[in-house]
């Protein structure tokens, strides 16, 4: 099979195609590229405080315009041609990936590549919860197969507060409590912990959870873009978190389930379920980092705390091949020596504050 080969709209094996294997990638700290976050929009219908703020993202902001966006076709084949340079899971971000019209075509269509060697490959999402209990069942059908959530408080009138647009937790609940009876999963809650915000319900969060079929996650407050006005005072460490939890529920620590997992997990010594960690400002994993970002118009990033991406759209749309993307792509990850969790403890404030960071909304999460 050539490389350069792209199969029409219309042809039936095009979903299942697989490209040969390029041998897999390895940046310049010797990290695979292994997991593929796609950001299929830069819309979302929160303005989370940590995220897109009103006061950033309000009525005049110039979000992209369609033709902007990477078609379903292009997202197809930049993910057919990471899978032959070696991932095995991608994601489908945002902004919220719910709000892009048809986004059960896209999973198909994802679900449908294999690996060189046959194999599926891992189809997940991350979303608000708000469309979940319409669209739980329709993304099961179309091939999704994992789920996380976000969800930063169970008391509704701080998670409405934090979303600023009035969405009551209940119903980002029923969603959760719908893709499971779809038979997704298994299903992630994640919650971002500000100090002075949402802390204190560590704990609730905790006991609410605790025995239930879902895994919640607790991530430190990040220095992600610039809109979010983060402070170092602001982040609760991930050793607090489990102190304060172990202390009412006592918790053991489990093996990494696998190379580059960012979350450390806990499970309750009684046995009714675990809990994630992701501590990403007081315990960076630069160092097994495997993943790499697609924006929303096609730009390639190596770092979610990065400052610039590279244009593959450009690439698509001036008429390169397979084989042509596929070299870009390599020369990209190989150049790769991102490390920037481990690097920011070194550096001062005021450096932090001057360093230009694509916004998490722009990039996924």
């Amino acid at each position: 099979m050539s490389l350069s080969h792209t199969p029409s709209a219309g042809d039936p094996a095009s979903g299942a195609l697989r490209l040969p294997s390029t041998g897999g990638l390895v940046d310049r700290l010797d990290r695979p590229m292994r997991d593929l976050r796609i950001s299929v929009t830069d819309r979302c219908n929160f303005r989370c405080v940590y995220c897109m703020p009103r006061d950033v993202f309000g009525r005049d902001y110039a979000f992209l315009d369609r033709d902007e966006l990477l078609s379903f076709e292009e997202i197809e084949r930049i993910a057919r041609v990471a899978v032959a340079h070696g991932v095995r899971k991608l994601r489908l971000t945002g902004g919220e990936p719910l709000l892009r019209r048809g986004i059960e075509d896209l999973i198909a269509r994802l679900a449908a590549l294999r690996t060189p060697a046959g194999d599926r490959v891992e189809i997940a999402l991350t979303t608000n919860g708000s469309a979940l209990a319409v669209k739980a069942r329709s993304l099961k059908d179309a091939g999704l197969d994992r789920l996380t959530v976000s969800i930063d408080s169970l008391d509704d009138h701080l998670f409405q507060r934090m979303n600023d647009v009035r969405f009551p937790v209940a119903r980002v609940l029923d969603g959760v409590h719908a893709a499971h009876e779809a038979g997704l999963g298994p299903i992630k809650l994640n919650m971002v912990v500000k100090r002075g915000l949402n802390d204190h319900e560590i704990e609730t969060m905790a006991a609410h959870f605790k025995g239930s079929p879902y895994t919640l996650r607790f991530i430190e407050y990040m220095d992600v873009g610039t809109s979010n006005g983060w402070s170092l005072d602001e982040v609760v460490p991930s050793s607090e978190i489990i102190e304060r939890i172990d202390t009412l529920f006592p918790l053991e620590q489990l093996s990494p389930t696998a190379v580059g997992e960012t979350a450390k997990r806990w499970r309750y010594r009684d046995g009714t379920g675990e809990i994630g960690l992701i501590s990403s400002v007081t315990n960076a994993f630069c160092g097994t980092c495997n993943r790499a970002r697609i924006s929303t118009e096609g730009r390639l990033f190596t770092c979610l705390f990065a400052t610039e991406g590279h244009d593959l759209r450009a690439l698509l749309r001036g008429g390169a091949d397979d084989a042509r993307l596929a070299a870009a792509m390599a020369s990209i990850w190989t150049a790769r020596d991102d490390r920037y969790s481990e690097e920011r403890a070194a550096l001062t404030p005021e450096l932090r504050a001057a360093r230009q960071r694509i916004e998490m909304s722009y990039i996924g999460g």
